[in-house]
């Protein structure tokens, strides 16, 4: 599940941030960059540290541990910065209060996988419970990923900013596919579906669909407004 989480990370990038780099035709800023940077590497992180449990070198992979938590911090501070940016960038070809409702999108998510990851950390001594944590915490960032494809190959040509949030839905729900995959394999092997899988994963659902009525209330738009300001 580790290196299925690692290659949807970078496959759906592949068409706006790697294959465009690797061109020399992406441009973006110092923020985004190293953003990017944080993000994949978790998908390294996770991968190397879920194969280090099962081949039985739990020493190791509790002393990597204190490496995830500074990661996590890092891209949950970086996840903030770059949302911040995003507004920013809508602002100045005059779609703020666009830039002000999407930015719902990148910031719930972030808040969702630090709290996810914090509680992975908690349960640390329950290695099932653990495990299923950092899971859900890692398909939960994959919807940024799925929906480059939508954006590639579906959206509407026309002048590029933020779209309306209610689109970010079926790329969330294609990535979760590998949930409802965890969740069938712990139904097969166990008879049952963990609590982790379960209100886990409605809350990770619960907090996609609320994005689009929320994004549109007067009290986000002076929350995120509110951030907006303080950055420029």
């Amino acid at each position: 599940m580790a290196l299925a989480c690692m290659a949807t990370a970078f496959l759906g990038f592949a068409p706006t941030y790697w294959l465009p780099l690797a061109r020399g035709a992406f441009s973006g800023s110092p923020v985004v960059h190293f953003h990017g940077f944080l993000f994949f590497s978790w998908t390294l992180y996770f991968a190397l540290q879920s194969w280090l449990a099962a081949s039985g070198r739990t020493a190791w992979h509790r002393s990597f541990g204190i490496v995830g938590v500074s990661l996590a911090t890092a891209m949950t501070i970086f996840g903030f910065l770059v949302a911040v940016e995003a507004m920013k960038r809508s602002a100045a070809i005059g779609q703020t209060d666009a830039g002000i409702a999407f930015s719902i999108v990148p910031l719930s998510g972030i808040a969702f996988f630090a709290t996810v990851f914090a509680a992975a950390v908690i349960q640390a001594r329950k290695p099932e419970t653990h495990k299923r944590l950092m899971l859900l915490a890692g398909i939960s960032l994959l919807d940024a990923a799925v929906a480059r494809w939508f954006l590639t190959f579906l959206a509407p040509p026309g002048p590029l900013g933020p779209p309306p949030v209610f689109v970010t839905i079926p790329p969330a729900f294609v990535a979760y596919l590998l949930l409802v995959v965890a969740i069938v394999y712990d139904r097969r092997t166990f008879g049952r579906v963990h609590p982790v899988y379960l209100y886990g994963g409605l809350a990770l659902i619960a907090v996609k669909l609320l994005n689009w009525p929320i994004s549109i209330t007067s009290a986000w738009h002076a929350i995120a407004g509110g951030m907006l300001a303080m950055a420029q």
